[in-house]
């Protein structure tokens, strides 16, 4: 599922002072869709477990379950996943870097190592 923000009904005033919101319309629905497409599913199925706690979590196979809120709530829920999502993303591109530069730095003191001759340990 991808981010549509032409579909969200705002008056002209709003979308006029949420600069974000007029940003999202003027993406072409590829790029949005390349965004949505470049989250893990580390990432997805830790958002779904936030969503799920903040809604409640009841089996669905003894349950018929309805939730009913209110558009202000329904936002402040969207907000919510898509704040814990920016930082998820974030926090695994960190982790990545610093993987990454863990890792060269390891390749790096082998490479030093071995034209020295000496041992790492």
């Amino acid at each position: 599922m991808v981010f549509n923000p032409n579909h969200l009904s705002s008056n002209a005033q709003d979308t006029q002072t949420n600069e974000l919101l007029t940003y999202l319309q003027h993406q072409s629905p590829e790029v949005l869709e390349r965004v949505a497409k470049s989250v893990s599913p580390e990432i997805k199925q830790i958002i779904s477990q936030n969503v799920q706690g903040l809604v409640g979590m009841l089996p669905g196979e003894h349950f018929n379950v309805e939730i009913t809120t209110d558009r202000e709530n329904l936002a402040g829920l969207l907000a919510s996943a898509m704040m814990t999502g920016y930082f998820l993303r974030q926090m695994e591109q960190r982790m990545q870097l610093e993987e990454s530069l863990l890792g060269s730095h390891t390749l790096s003191d082998s490479a030093k190592d071995e034209k020295s001759g000496g041992s790492a340990f």
